[in-house]
């Protein structure tokens, strides 16, 4: 498993939020503009994959309690 620093957890979380801020404003707008459900279904996947990668860095940031 890699390390990460601080530092670079904090910019790499905020980097996948605004994609995933961003993809979400897409959905949204193909949505309601009755767009393309293929490319959504492709989109809505990888805002999930965003998802997962945003809440295993939180999970990084939380520190270890002594047993």
């Amino acid at each position: 498993m890699e390390t990460y620093s601080p530092a670079e957890i904090t910019d790499r979380l905020a980097t996948l939020r605004a994609e995933h801020r961003a993809l979400d404003a897409r959905i949204a707008g193909m949505a309601a503009n009755g767009e393309d459900e293929l490319e959504a279904k492709r989109l809505k996947r990888r805002k999930l994959q965003l998802k997962d990668c945003i809440t295993k860095l939180e999970s990084l940031q939380i520190p270890d309690e002594p047993a």
